[in-house]
């Protein structure tokens, strides 16, 4: 880890009061922890936009898996990205409904894409992607 830079930041005493409740909320001990947290956070948004390197993304769906061959195409999409997928998770929520959660590496582009192309398949109930980083760049 490098050395630890002390700067001072002014802010207005209500936003300061709101950040206060949020950090205490989330259970940090301290604002500068905090701060890297948010710092780190957008960095690696930057990342995702500023970059064709590898980033890392998990994209979650929920679905039906009675509905008509909505498993099947779910599974030809992965297997079309296999190159893209390090691993996946199936959990069965109730007799109907699955969860699936994709582990995926590659350009955020390409993450993008596929969840998005997993995403918006005809039955999906609900899919979000959820970037962060390789964390090579970060300390």
């Amino acid at each position: 880890m490098s050395e630890l830079a002390r700067f001072g930041v002014s802010i207005p005493d209500d936003l300061l009061e709101k950040f206060d409740v949020l950090i205490r909320g989330k259970g940090y001990n301290n604002r500068s922890e905090a701060i890297r947290d948010l710092i780190r956070d957008r960095l690696v948004e930057e990342e995702w936009t500023e970059t064709d390197q590898d980033v890392v993304g998990t994209v979650t769906v929920v679905y039906n898996h009675e509905q008509s061959d909505l498993a099947q195409k779910l599974t030809e999409i992965q297997h079309q990205k296999h190159d893209l997928i390090i691993s996946s998770v199936h959990v069965h929520l109730d007799y109907h409904n699955c969860l699936e959660v994709l582990i995926m590496r590659g350009s955020p582009e390409q993450v993008k894409r596929a969840g998005e192309q997993l995403i918006s398949t005809r039955g999906v109930k609900h899919g979000k992607i959820t970037m962060t980083t390789t964390g090579k760049d970060l300390e």
